[in-house]
């Protein structure tokens, strides 16, 4: 560089220039770097952030020529799903929300607004509610909630869902998240659901409840009647539920998400609100980790490990149980304290974590459940794990669980276990297997690889509780976001007529990248990974779900009621539907309007067997 410089100019005002010239050019090579490749930038979007996304367009858009001008409103059904720009095929605008319940029960209604033109400020006057005697329902027990739609991988009702990467190119919006509001616009040419819950008092008089609720925008109003019966029959508070309900949480996706310090006091703030509709639905499982990442990383967020397992310079094992103690002990304080579970000696890929105390680094070792590492470490723990839960009084409603495990692993780690102690707990979750049958405590089969009725009875008399479960398969019934809301109502009632205890589902939580607008993830259907979104927000999904465990609960109470009954009617009609559940096993097509005539004649079949006691 010197030697050119030297020779190539003689005008010293030339060589500051190139000197300068020069410099600039290093400095930008120097950047070299940092630079990312532009074909790995992120999009970068030149609108404000929207809550959800508005890209879809009307598959019929002569259908909308054809609409009238103006507000549209009417009760739809709360079994469907109604899409973004498609004209909502509903019948009778203005109709009425005619529907029944005991006290204590959550009704609810799907109200469609659409129009072919702009609505601005579209708001809601709910009015009390009065029966025959002037008593009230007040207002306050209605709650409204907007419906937002979420990006799917599958069409509405898709039956080629797996697990296994979606054959369709093109995404699809759904309808599912829940939103307050006071007011929103609709655009022209689309449709806005709202999802109307009306929470009867525990307290409330039986009776027939008439009122009305208007809907209102600029550009006109509409009312809408709303008539509730009902029964004197009450629902005991879902703490207090038969119904063994099991959806799989992961707590550090809450502080993830928020940003906030795992296990700090905001931390634990959210998750009292996250886990209330967990609650509030029966929920009976708390989900603890005895290991780090349990299902070999596959998940956007991971599971890490809530039992701390350290190995001292001596070689002996301590184990930190500070993060599981916190989590069970808030689980508990809300109502969910029925069931806890510790996955699990049987992680994906047989991978075990623990921190090296005379390092302080951590160590990933293989321990396969037929190894002497696997038992000697194992039987390390369970001894420590077993005198923990002693203390805190947790062991008698602990399991051991185990996932979708090989035959031979899983009977090592059986075997292993119960070895240790014959008090231990085991639950499984997968296919089923005659050898596992008596080994298990409780045991949660996939729908379609299932026990018969009679088996599934067989180990309710042993006192063994038996639920199933649905994943990334079957496409049908299920609880993803492009599944037929019928479908997860549908649930509640096969659970009763197959003799199961009640469901499971992975998972609760695992919420994917953008989980508020966008429920793909992987190959996986979308909605597979979640029910309920951030910030404690419900959906229809996970409505529907809680729709079919009251279901199941009030055939529960009611069977029991008529055992105590000399009454010839009761007696009738508990057969009658007896008889009726038993045709629910045959369902194989879930063909979305058979399947809602199905519920409805069994819901009516509950409504007027209630009213005999």
């Amino acid at each position: 560089m010197q030697f050119w410089l030297r020779f190539a100019f003689s005008d010293k005002t030339m060589i500051k220039t190139s000197i300068a010239f020069i410099f600039l050019k290093f400095s930008f090579v120097s950047n070299v770097f940092s630079q990312i490749d532009s074909a790995l930038l992120p999009r970068i979007s030149p609108r404000h952030y929207e809550s959800e996304y508005t890209l879809d367009r009307p598959a019929c858009p002569k259908e909308w020529m054809a609409l009238k001008p103006g507000l549209h409103a009417g009760f739809g059904s709360e079994d469907k799903l109604y899409l973004r720009t498609e004209v909502p095929k509903i019948q009778n605008e203005g109709d009425i929300w005619a529907a029944t319940g005991w006290k204590g029960e959550r009704l609810n209604a799907q109200i469609v607004v659409w129009s072919r033109d702009s609505l601005e400020q579209v708001r809601f006057k709910i009015n009390d509610l009065k029966n025959e005697r002037g008593k009230l329902l007040r207002k306050e027990t209605i709650q409204l909630n907007e419906v937002c739609y979420v990006f799917a991988n599958y069409p509405y009702g898709a039956e080629d869902a797996n697990c296994s990467q979606t054959p369709y190119r093109n995404g699809f919006l759904m309808p599912d998240r829940f939103q307050p509001f006071e007011q929103f616009d609709v655009p022209a040419n689309t449709v806005r659901p709202v999802w109307a819950s009306c929470n009867i008092p525990a307290d409330a008089d039986a009776g027939t409840y008439r009122g009305a609720m208007e809907v209102m925008a600029k550009s006109g109003d509409v009312v809408l009647n709303v008539e509730i019966k009902v029964q004197n029959r009450l629902l005991p508070k879902p703490e207090n539920w038969h119904y063994r309900l099991d959806l799989w949480q992961n707590p550090w996706i809450v502080a993830d998400y928020n940003h906030v310090k795992p296990w700090g006091d905001e931390h634990k703030e959210l998750l009292k609100k996250h886990l209330k509709l967990y609650a509030d639905a029966g929920g009976t499982y708390i989900t603890t980790y005895g290991v780090y990442s349990p299902w070999g990383d596959n998940e956007y967020a991971i599971e890490r490990d809530m039992i701390k397992w350290i190995k001292s310079k001596d070689g002996s094992w301590r184990f930190d149980y500070h993060i599981f103690d916190q989590y069970v002990e808030l689980a508990m304080s809300i109502g969910i304290y029925k069931a806890i579970t510790i996955y699990t000696p049987l992680p994906w890929g047989e991978r075990f974590r623990y921190m090296d105390e005379s390092t302080g680094n951590y160590v990933f070792e293989q321990w396969p459940p037929t190894s002497n590492a696997f038992k000697v470490n194992w039987s390390a723990f369970l001894t420590d794990l077993e005198a923990h839960l002693d203390k805190k009084g947790w062991f008698n409603k602990t399991y051991i669980g185990i996932n979708e495990n090989d035959m031979q692993q899983t009977l090592a780690a059986i075997k292993m276990i119960k070895a240790h102690s014959s008090r231990w707990k085991i639950t499984y979750a997968g296919n089923w297997h005659r050898e596992l049958d008596t080994l298990l405590d409780d045991y949660s089969i996939l729908y379609g690889n299932e026990a018969s009725v009679d088996e599934v009875k067989a180990r309710a008399s042993r006192g063994q509780t038996t639920t199933y479960y649905v994943s990334c398969n079957p496409a049908k019934p299920n609880n993803f976001l492009f599944s037929p809301p019928i479908e997860a109502r549908w649930m509640g009632w096969y659970s009763a007529a197959h003799g199961y205890s009640g469901f499971l589902r992975w998972a609760y939580d695992s919420w994917p990248e953008d989980p508020m607008r966008d429920a793909r993830y992987g190959s996986w259907p979308a909605g597979d990974s979640y029910l309920v979104y951030p910030g404690g927000n419900s959906c229809i999904r996970f409505e529907k779900l809680r729709e079919g465990i009251v279901d199941y609960e009030k055939i529960w109470i009611l069977k029991a009621l008529a055992l105590k009954s000399s009454d010839k009617a009761i007696e009738n009609g508990v057969t009658a539907l007896k008889a009726y559940l038993e045709t629910l096993n045959a369902e194989k097509a879930f063909d979305e309007e058979k399947v809602m005539k199905v519920v409805e004649r069994g819901r009516k079949m509950v409504d007027e067997l209630s009213e005999k006691f």
